[in-house]
C-alpha cells in the first residue's frame, strides 16, 4: 500500500525529528510535514529527519491538515499524526492494517480506550470527550470515545469527504462526514504520553473552552443541514 502521512506543526523542534524516526519506514512513502507559522528551527529540523516540508501561512489545525492535502500524491491511505510527539507513530499498523485488510475506511486511534501517561490527557480533554461521544450518538446514532488526531483514512474516502474546516472543527467534521458517507469507521486503542512542549488547546483553560465551542458548532451545524 502506498501510503502518506500529514503532520501539522506550529513550533515543535524538540519533537518533530522524535515523531519522523519513529514512523515505521515501511508505512511511509512520503511524509509531509506542513509547518503552520514555526517561529524556531521546526521546519528545518523536520527536512533534516527526512520530511518533505510545506509551509501554510494561515493559522488553524484545519488550515494545515488541507494544505497538507492538497500535496498529496494520489496514496492509499493517508495517517494524520501530530507532530509534539504525544502519539507513538510505531504503533501505526494498528490503524493502516484494517484498511489494508479492507475492514475499515478509516480508523481512529482512541487515546481514551487505549494506555496514556499520567497527566497525558487533561481532566477537561477526558470530560470533554465523553460529552462530545454522548452528543454524537444523540445526534447522529454513532458512537465513538475520542476525537483522536492519530487517524488513517483511505485516500479515495477522505478525498470524497470535501473537508471544510479551518480550524478545530476538523477532527469531528471527519468523523460526521464519515458517518453521513456511511463509511466503515474503526476505533483501535492507541497509546498517548504527555507532549513535548506547550499544548496548543488544552494547554490553557480558555483554549480548551474556545475549541469545544468549535466542536459543538460543527455538530449542530452538520445536524441541522441533514
Amino acid at each position: 500500500m502506498n501510503i502518506s502521512v500529514i503532520i501539522p506543526v506550529l513550533n515543535e523542534e524538540q519533537s518533530i525529528g522524535k515523531v519522523i524516526a519513529a514512523i515505521p519506514q515501511n508505512l511511509s512513502g512520503d511524509i509531509i510535514v506542513v509547518d503552520n507559522g514555526s517561529t524556531d528551527t521546526t521546519a528545518a529540523v523536520a527536512s533534516a529527519a527526512g520530511a518533505r516540508v510545506v509551509a501554510e501561512p494561515e493559522k488553524g489545525y484545519g488550515s494545515a491538515c488541507l494544505r497538507g492535502m492538497a500535496e498529496l500524491r494520489n496514496p492509499d491511505i493517508v495517517v494524520f499524526l501530530d507532530g509534539d510527539y504525544s502519539d507513538y507513530p510505531e504503533e501505526m499498523p494498528l490503524l493502516i492494517d484494517p484498511i489494508a485488510a479492507d475492514k475499515a475506511d478509516f480508523v481512529i486511534g482512541s487515546r481514551i480506550l487505549g494506555k496514556h501517561t499520567k497527566d497525558a490527557l487533561p481532566l477537561i480533554s477526558v470530560f470533554g470527550n465523553w460529552l462530545i461521544s454522548w452528543t454524537l450518538r444523540l445526534f447522529y446514532g454513532y458512537h465513538t470515545t475520542d476525537l483522536g488526531p492519530f487517524r488513517a483514512i483511505r485516500y479515495a474516502a477522505l478525498r470524497d469527504l470535501h473537508m471544510q474546516d479551518r480550524t478545530w472543527g476538523w477532527t469531528i467534521e471527519m468523523q460526521i462526514k464519515a458517518v453521513k458517507a456511511r463509511l466503515r469507521i474503526l476505533e483501535v486503542p492507541v497509546s498517548y504520553r504527555k507532549r513535548i512542549g506547550q499544548a496548543k488547546i488544552t494547554g490553557t483553560f480558555w483554549g480548551a473552552i474556545k475549541a469545544g465551542i468549535k466542536i459543538f458548532y460543527t455538530i449542530f451545524k452538520y445536524a441541522a443541514s441533514s
